[in-house]
């Protein structure tokens, strides 16, 4: 995955700045934590825990309520912040918002009963697993969305009763700065979620330090495998999502019109860089030719421009290196063979836009059969058969999320069986859900989050056998 919370290389002491991609101007300049202001926010987080911890879990969810109004009130100015910061469109970016609301709400709802004493039937005690807080834990988060990727992990943990420290990634300083912001107008106590304004050079030590319980990192495979590492290596848990090529295979029995309109929202959304949108589409070569000219055609319809305006459907990249990548990406697969039906080119003018480009005839080695697409990029892709399809849809390093089209069921079945993926959509997009968890397998990462699985990730699971007296 191409937005990194972490990139493992040193920031230095230069300040965060913060650029607008439509246009590459300079919107604000934020200076970094001292390294004693890293350690005043480290030791509030742990004396705030203490107390936070024997919260009960209804004014907790009483607090979470207050977030979500927090979150609904300010959405257009957090809109506007995530938009101008990191260049989704404004549509997009009010959605995110509402979505961070709502899975507030969930919690707020379900998360007291997801912490009941869980009874167990042993003879002569009264045994039961009891759900406890960890402690302080870092969430190193990514740029593509930057409230709803935080709050995923911040409704949950606080919830549960641990408590947060962000380490946002440094494209988005005045993101992370308003997350914060949201839980303090909440009423939550000061320490419960704090932003780190801090280089990836600092991380280590944090990841080290006694106080941190555990760690979350949502990002690339490199920065996933070394925080991974670090946080083995002082024995402490990790949640890690590094990214997919979600596979969007088209049988002959699905409904073309939906399964062409659903491909073409799953592979822009976000202008292309989500880690669950659909990359690689394999297509039965019975549909094959209809749904490719839909397809395109539908691509090139899209009206790229600048994200604030409420019409535009596709915005710049995040950053010029994102942007400079995906082309290098589409430049060497057409070298190598690829045929580009629709774009393909960097588009001149300010920003750091990529217009959406469609590929076919990818040849097995070239980045577009093996690595992930960060961008508006859609490879095409024919198959004889379902088995086939599957053997190819699996035939990645990667497995977070797939999508399969087919009204036959027995072929869903067989795609639900086989899939190595950590969720399978039949007829629809793969999109996350608060209420559902949401995580990969293989090098996509491991761990979940949301649903009540994501809450219990970070929880110590208790074991009370109280031995009853004889009688």
């Amino acid at each position: 995955m191409n937005p990194q919370g972490i990139q493992m290389h040193s920031l230095g002491p230069k300040p965060m700045r913060s650029l607008n991609p439509a246009t590459g101007d300079l919107l604000r300049e934020i200076a970094t934590d001292s390294p004693a202001t890293v350690e005043t926010k480290m030791a509030q987080s742990l004396h705030t825990f203490k107390s936070w911890r024997m919260v009960p879990p209804g004014d907790r969810s009483a607090l979470l309520l207050r977030a979500a109004e927090v979150l609904e009130r300010d959405e257009p100015e957090l809109a506007t912040l995530m938009t101008l910061e990191m260049g989704k469109p404004i549509t997009a970016a009010r959605q995110e918002v509402r979505k961070c609301a709502m899975t507030c709400r969930f919690y707020a709802q379900h998360g007291e009963s997801f912490l009941r004493d869980e009874q167990v039937a042993i003879e002569g005690t009264r045994s039961f697993i009891r759900h406890q807080p960890l402690g302080p834990i870092l969430a190193v988060m990514p740029w593509n969305f930057p409230f709803w990727q935080v709050f995923r992990f911040a409704a949950p943990a606080l919830m549960a009763g641990n408590v947060g420290l962000l380490k946002h990634a440094s494209n988005v300083p005045q993101c992370a700065i308003a997350i914060e912001s949201v839980f303090l107008k909440a009423g939550f106590p000061p320490g419960a979620f704090q932003t780190l304004l801090i280089g990836s050079e600092a991380v280590a030590g944090i990841i080290g330090d006694r106080r941190i319980r555990a760690a979350t990192l949502t990002g690339s495979l490199d920065a996933g495998s070394k925080v991974a590492a670090l946080a083995g290596r002082h024995i402490k848990k990790t949640v890690l999502e590094l990214g997919g090529s979600d596979p969007f295979i088209v049988m002959p029995s699905a409904d073309l019109n939906r399964a062409t309109a659903t491909a073409v929202r799953a592979r822009t959304l976000n202008n292309g860089q989500s880690c669950i949108a659909a990359k690689r589409f394999i297509l039965h070569r019975d549909i094959a030719q209809p749904f490719q000219e839909l397809f395109v055609s539908r691509m090139a319809a899209l009206n790229m421009g600048d994200p604030m305006d409420p019409n535009t459907d596709i915005g710049p990249l995040a950053t010029a290196a994102v942007r400079d990548d995906l082309d290098r990406q589409v430049r060497e697969s057409a070298a190598m063979g690829a045929r580009i039906l629709l774009g393909g080119h960097v588009h001149s003018g300010a920003g750091w836009f990529y217009p959406p480009t469609v590929l076919s005839d990818i040849p097995p080695g070239s980045p577009a059969a093996t690595e992930e697409l960060f961008g508006p990029v859609a490879g095409l892709f024919t198959v004889n058969d379902i088995h086939q399809a599957i053997d190819l849809a699996n035939d990645s390093e990667f497995g977070l999320g797939s999508s399969f089209w087919s009204n036959d069921a027995e072929e869903q079945e067989l795609f639900i069986e086989r899939i190595e993926a950590g969720a399978a959509f039949v007829n629809g997009m793969v999109a996350s859900d608060p209420r559902i968890p949401f995580g990969g397998i293989k090098l996509s990462g491991y761990g979940r989050e949301l649903g009540c699985h994501g809450l219990r990730e970070f929880l110590n699971l208790k074991t009370v056998c109280i031995h009853q007296p004889p009688p």
